[in-house]
Parts: C-alpha cells; structure tokens; sequence
C-alpha cells in the first residue's frame, strides 16, 4: 500500500500551539493512526479523521492561547491593526482581478458621488459670496390673470420711494435697478459689449462687493461707474483706472471711481462687469423719468432689492407691503397684485412657478441628481457585497482554521472590516484622483465653475465619514456572515452554505439593474421631450436671421441710412426693428377693447413694437390677411395678431377679426392679419396672445436676415463694415436667432447629458460587479461544466447554462423598474404644459438593451469556461 501523509498544515498546527513535551509523542501516535485508517476507510476519510484529533487535542491549549492573545491584542491594539492591514492585502494581491473590480467599481462609485456631491454644495452656496446674503430680497409680486398666477421681478419705479420713505424702519437699503443688458463699454480705441446695470448708490454696499480701488461710495458721482475686476484689467491693462473717462453706450462720459472684486460664477450678478449711477439712468431716460414724475404705477418695468433690517424678517415685512401697489393702481385691481420679497436664498434654486402658482424650481433637480449619487453609490457597494460573499466559501476553510485556533468572531469581524475598509479607502484616494482629472469635463458640462474643495475640512470630514460608513456597511454582512461558520463543519469538509446562500446576492444584482434600467429609461424619455419641443412648428424662419441690440444713438438715429446700406451690400434679405428679439418677450399688457368683449374679461397681452418689414425679416406664416405695408398709410395704425390671440378674444375664425378695431388705452388699431404663434417664450409652454404694431420708437433691437446665396461670412463681413461706418463707437456684436433658441433648452439638455452620463456610470458599474460574479460562477462550477462536456454538452448549451441564472434576474429587475420609471417620468412630465408621451417602445428598447449589455458581459466568461478542456476541469479541486 502507498504510504501518505496527512494534511501538513494540521501537523504545523499541531507542531506550533501543542505543549512541546507532549507533542512529538502525540503526533507520533496520529502518524500511526492515520496510517490505520488509509488502509480501513481510505485517505480522504483518514484526513478528516486526523484533522478532527488535533482540533480535539489542541482545544485546551486554544483556550488558554485565546485568552493570551486577547490580553495580547488588547495592549498592543496598533499591532493588531497592522496584522489585519497585512492580510488584507495579501487577500488584495491574491486576487487581483476581483480586488481590480472592487476597488476600480467602488472608486468610479464614489468619483460619482463625489462630483454630484460639489455639484449639489455649489447649488446650495449660489449667492453666499455676498455678506449680507441672509437679509437681501428681490420685491416681487404676484397677479392673478382669468385664474392663471403669474410671479413677476418686474416693479413700478415709484415702489421703491414707497419702501424707503414709509417702510423706513423695515429696510435698510432700498435698491432700484435695471435688468442686466449689454452696453458698450469703452476706453480709447478698446471697446467691448458688456453686460452691466444701473443701480442706486447703496447697491455696493448691500453686495458687499469686495473693493480692489476706489470704495463702496463710487456712485455718489452721478456721473461715475465702478468696474469689475476684469473689465478694467481688458480697458487699462495694468495702469490704476481710477480717475479715468471711459465712454458708456457711445453717449455718456463716466469716471471711473471703483474696480470691485470680480464675482464667482455661483452667484446671480457673476457677469455684472460694471455698475453705473441709477440717477444717471433716470436723467438720460426720459421715460424713466416720466415714470417717476408721473407716478406711474401701472409700468412694471424695473427690479428692486431691499436689504432687510435685523430685527425684521421677510415674512412680516411681506405682510406690511402685500396691498402697496393695489393702494397705488386701482385699474389693477382685476389683477390681484400682491407684493412680497423673495429671500436671496431662495433666488436660484425656489424661483419659478407653474400656472396654478405652484413651485416649479431648480431644487427638484437637486433632489433628483442627490438621489442618483446615493444609488450610483449603492450600487458600487452591492458589488463589493456580492463579490464577498459570493467568495465566502472560498474562505470558509480560513475561517475554520482560525477559529480553531483560538480567533474569537469579534477578531474576524474586525479583520474582515478591515480588509473591507482597506478597499474602500484605496477606492477613495482612486476617487479623489478621478474627480480631479474629469472635474473640468464636469464643469463644461455641468455648465459649472466647480473647484475640488481641498482647504475645506468638512469636505474632509464628509469624505473620512463616507469611508468609514461606506466600509462598515459594504463589509458588515461578509463579516458577520464569514465570521458565523462552524469551524468543525469547516474542516470536516461538511460545510454547506445553504440553497438560500445566493438570494441576497440575487436580491442585490435585481436592484442594482432596476436602478440602471430605469435611469436608461428616464434618459431616453428626457431627450424625448426635448426632441418634442424642438419638433414644435415656431412660427417663423430662424435661419440666417440675426439679431443685434441697439445701443447707441447712431442706431437709433440712422436706422433707413442703415437699412438702405445693408441692401447695397447685397448680404441681406431685410432689415427690421422690434421691441424685443423674435426669440423673446419683454412686454406683457391689458387695457385692450374690441367688439364683443366680455366686459368682465380682464386681458393681458404680449405687445411687440415693430417695423413695417418685421414680418418680411422673420418669415411670418399668415393664417388670414395680409403683413404691415408702406403702400397703406393708414398701417401707422394696424395690428397684427398671432393665432392664440383668437380663441383668447372669442373669435373663431380669422376672418372674422380682420378689418375689426382693437382699441389700446383709447387709441384704435385696425387688425390686418392673423399670423401662425410664434414661440417667443418657453418652447415647452403654451403660446400666449400677442400683438403686434407698427411703433418706430420701440426699436431695442435690429433684425436682419442674411443672403442665403451668399456664405454667412461673407455677408457678417460686409454687414460688419457698414455698421462701423456708420457707428464707429461700438463692435459689431450679432447673435443668430437659431443660437438664442437653442438657449432655451439649455437648462433640459444639461439635465438630460448629465442623466445620461450617471445612467451609463450605472450601467458600468452594474456590469463590473455582473461580470464578477459571472466569473465566480464559473469557476464555482468548473466541475459541472466538465462532466457535462464529457456526456457531450456543446458550448451554447453550457453558455445558456450559466449565463440563463443572471437573464432572469435582469428580467425581474426590468419588471420592477418599468412600472416605477412610468410613474416617476409621468410626474415629471406634468410639469411641461407642451409634453411629450410615454410609448412602450421606450421600455422594451430598454429592456432589451438591458438584456444584451448582460448577456456581453457574462458571455465572456461563459463562454471562456465552455472551452476549458473537461481533463482539466474533472482534476480541478
């Protein structure tokens, strides 16, 4: 009979933990033993044997060695660290394929988090730049129009004497501004289009605006301007600007008495590069002026801010002045108005409203990309969960070794939430190093000024905290769960891990692919209704038309000399002017009559002022009529109204407006045409009823569109030279008309990119931990595959083996996530009044791409096992 030896680890056990007096004899009678029993019950039977008579005879000597090195452990807890931190990484480097995945999954998980994390504090610290943050308000008002509440920044400039002279004890500043609109600015032969505002004197004050020269007191000068950082160094390079004239609008000399620190993207004036008396405005604006002369409370034209005394609070204060404006304006009293402040702090993400009056704002989106880096976190963590315990019986016999030993089940907990703690913090430092690398692709992307916070400590105590909470709940239940086998089981090779073992595993992949389906599919569904929009027939011809703003007098002055000019060239089509862009609206008005009115009915309307050609330039689509005409004189007086305006006034065909008076305030305009809507406003909303008339002195802006037979440079070019000739003063800043539409989705696209980015982050990592366990099945069933090659499976029958356990559980997740997508995407779709649907289409794309992005990623290991040689595979232990 061959002679064989017993296990040698058992003998080293033995050999190391034994009374050395006794050992070489005991050891001596198991050899003996474990030759008996070769020959009785054969050499497996024997090593269980011999394994269980020196677990048995060592017993009391573990005892006593357990409570040495407990006593041992506990006063020299460093060393037990340092021992735990040895092998977990000799267990890394062991297995440096799943260790690859773990921490590769893991930092791409918290690289996520990471970035959504500085994301979400740059939303939450917008505005904070400024002192005295906590008490700065913007005055608003509310107006209820036929039962639809509008929340409107636009104030009558009486208001703001109303506040600062009767509600003294409330505020402490009291700001009246312009909207921020582009002014050219200029210094010799340097001129640049800047956006800037004019404010009150104490505006520098309540910003806190951090002073590089001059002082906060700058606009005292009525004919001063205070500079941004940047714009002085543009205008002055490094020369100290104070002192010096620079030139506004083409018009006005102002001197410069302040350059003010530039402000951070994060905040809502980042791009006011220059601030300019708000006395001048009133002394160069003859219809500001008249508004305050006049007291006009009906022309909400302007914005205020107010800073707010101490002592007082929003709330109280919004009380006191609700009633204002109505006490001023009874012929808005159909309206409802209502006038409150709305906190500063709530400016950027609690701004914007439905049509019941509803929030509608920014914040929803903060919530909803805070959830997306839990979940993406998550599901790094389930992987690391998976991997562990799908590796537990590898490690089983480990564990019964070291029990055996002595290790108490406290002592392996900590050791496996060390290793587990390990992985995490090497996945963090992987995560920092990512999140710096990519932070600048997130920033364009995010539309983002967002710097890693390195200097900040409850950054650093946030991501130690995430570590340790990520670590202690990623390897609590291996710990637990490898700690509790038996270590007899163990060892007598009896261990079963149960037919139950796989379900959380199996639990853990169905949530990990319900939380990736359903952002797919909330991702498809957001760039659909993009898409629906964009779709969405505008009224008009965007293409080649341009706009450009009016800005100096040379514009205004020479509008024919500069229409006939730009015909010569042979680059434009037409030229007109309006009071806004065709891609926009800024006045909104009631007060009209027309035949057959409901006198209870109280309008309000969109009212464009503009040229006779203005139809011609933007391509109008006529419904019925005819466009505004030089041939008609009587067109000085028309009116042309948009399709909305129909159903909005009662009438229910075109024709029968046409030819009818529209009075405005008393004066008559005769309808000529009814136009297709244009979508001015929001694309995702309904079109409101909007007029047009003929009104030269309205002219903001000059609308041009280009030649098409002739390349848009070259006709930028010759535009470009005409309009420096005749307006020396200014650049030639254009923007095309399709550009500024586009803008308008810029807020869904963002949203939509970044879903898309996180969904397939998810996906990646989903599949990392699918890939995995795919590999840890595999070789759990090495055997099994090679025996069923022997009795004559084919590589697609073993591939459809091993890889129909994993179909099944990305199919329930589908299950799961298609109902819980519908109803999350249907909620967020009744935000839009103009909205796409939700087709099935989009769950059974999902689904199926679900289902082969599994089936890629666990084809390659099934696949890879099928072909083993079965020799090879049957002599596997």
């Amino acid at each position: 009979m061959k002679k064989t030896s017993p296990p040698h680890w058992a003998t080293q056990l033995l050999a190391r933990f034994a009374d050395p007096n006794t050992s070489e004899e005991v050891q001596g009678d198991l050899q003996e033993m474990y030759q008996h029993w070769v020959g009785s019950v054969g050499e497996r039977a024997a090593k269980r044997r011999y394994v269980l008579n020196v677990i048995k005879f060592l017993r009391p000597f573990a005892r006593d060695k357990k409570a040495q090195e407990y006593s041992k452990t506990n006063s020299n807890s460093l060393a037990m660290i340092r021992n735990y931190l040895k092998i977990a990484l000799r267990n890394l480097t062991k297995n440096k394929g799943y260790s690859a995945i773990n921490i590769g999954g893991l930092a791409a998980g918290m690289a996520v988090a990471m970035m959504i994390g500085l994301w979400i504090h740059d939303e939450f610290s917008f505005n904070k730049y400024h002192q005295n943050y906590a008490r700065i308000a913007k005055v608003m008002q509310t107006v209820d129009v036929e039962g639809t509440i509008y929340h409107g920044e636009y104030m009558p400039a009486p208001l703001g004497n109303e506040l600062r002279t009767f509600f003294a004890d409330d505020f402490e500043h009291v700001v009246m501004s312009s909207f921020s609109g582009e002014h050219i600015v200029a210094f010799g032969d340097k001129k640049f289009t800047k956006k800037g505002f004019y404010m009150s004197t104490e505006a520098p004050e309540m910003f806190s605006l951090k002073m590089l020269r001059g002082t906060r007191a700058g606009l005292l000068d009525p004919y001063s301007i205070m500079l941004s950082e940047s714009i002085a160094a543009a205008l002055f390079g490094t020369e100290n600007p104070i002192g010096k004239i620079v030139k506004l609008d083409n018009r006005m000399n102002l001197k410069v008495t302040g350059v003010y620190e530039d402000l951070p993207y994060n905040t809502e004036f980042w791009d006011m590069t220059f601030i300019a008396p708000w006395d001048l405005y009133v002394s160069t604006q003859d219809w500001v002026k008249r508004a305050l002369d006049n007291d006009e409370w009906d022309n909400n034209s302007w914005q205020i801010l107010a800073q707010i005394n101490p002592k007082s609070s929003f709330e109280v204060i919004s009380k006191k002045i609700g009633n204002v404006k109505l006490k001023h304006s009874p012929k808005s009293a159909y309206m409802k108005p209502v006038v409150y402040l709305h906190p500063m702090g709530k400016w950027h993400l609690y701004s914007g409203w439905d049509s019941s009056g509803n929030l509608n704002a920014r914040i929803q989106y903060v919530w909803l990309f805070g959830i997306i880096g839990i979940f993406v976190l998550l599901l790094a963590s389930i992987n690391f969960m998976n991997l562990s315990t799908a590796r537990s019986e590898k490690r089983a016999k480990e564990v019964g070794i070291r029990k055996a030993i002595g290790s108490m089940r406290g002592q392996l907990i900590g050791q496996f939430l060390s290793e587990s703690l390990l992985v995490v913090v090497c996945a963090f430092m992987l995560a920092i190093l990512l999140v710096v690398v990519l932070i600048p692709a997130f920033n364009r992307l995010a539309d983002k000024q967002i710097v890693f916070l390195w200097d900040n400590p409850l950054f650093w105590l946030a991501g130690i905290s995430f570590c340790l909470i990520t670590g202690i709940i990623s390897g609590s239940y291996p710990a637990l769960y490898l700690s509790s086998f038996q270590p007899v089981k163990v060892l007598k090779g009896t261990f079963s891990l149960g037919k139950y073992s796989a379900l959380p595993r199996k639990v853990l992949v169905v949530l990990q692919f319900t939380v990736s389906v359903t952002l797919i599919i909330g991702t498809i569904i957001v760039y659909r209704q993009i898409q629906h929009a964009k779709n969405r027939p505008i009224g008009f011809d965007r293409n080649g038309l341009i706009a450009i703003n009016i800005n100096t007098p040379e514009l205004y002055n020479q509008y024919n000399v500069l229409r006939n000019s730009l015909h010569e060239t042979g680059a434009i089509v037409e030229m007109s002017t309006s009071s806004a862009s065709p891609t926009q609206s800024n006045s909104n008005n009631g007060g009209f009559e027309w035949e057959g009115k409901d006198p209870n009915f109280k309008e309000n309307f969109t009212t464009i002022g503009v040229t006779h050609d203005y139809g011609k330039t933007v391509g109008w689509q006529f419904i019925d009529g005819r466009d505004f005409s030089r041939k008609f004189s009587t067109d000085s007086s028309g009116m042309v109204l948009n399709e909305t305006s129909l159903t909005y006034m009662g009438f229910k065909k075109p024709s029968d407006i046409i030819g009818k008076v529209v009075k405005w305030n008393g004066t008559p305009f005769t309808v000529v045409g009814v136009i297709k809507d244009m979508i001015m406003e929001s694309p995702f909303e309904p079109v409101r009823a909007a007029l047009f008339m003929v009104n030269y002195g309205w002219a903001n802006v000059i609308n041009i569109k280009l030649n098409p037979a002739m390349s848009a440079h070259e006709s930028l070019e010759k535009i470009s030279a005409v309009f420096l000739k005749l307006n020396p003063g200014s650049p030639f800043d254009y923007k095309f008309a399709d550009q500024q539409f586009a803008v308008k989705f810029a807020t869904e696209e963002r949203i939509a990119r970044l879903a898309a980015v996180f969904a397939v982050l998810a996906v990646i990592i989903s599949c990392l931990g699918l890939f995995g366990l795919a590999s840890f099945t595999a070789e759990q069933r090495t055997k099994e595959i090679g025996i069923r090659k022997v009795l004559g499976a084919s590589v697609s029958n073993l591939w459809a083996l091993l890889s129909r356990d994993f179909v099944v559980l990305v199919i329930i997740s589908c299950l799961v996530s298609i109902p819980l997508a519908w109803y999350l995407l249907s909620n967020w779709l009744l935000s839009y009044q103009y909205r796409t649907e939700i087709s099935w289409w989009i769950f059974a794309i999902s689904t199926l791409g679900a289902l082969c992005i599994t089936l890629l990623t666990v084809s390659y290991q099934a696949i890879r096992a099928a072909r083993l040689d079965p020799v090879k595979s049957l002599k596997t232990e």
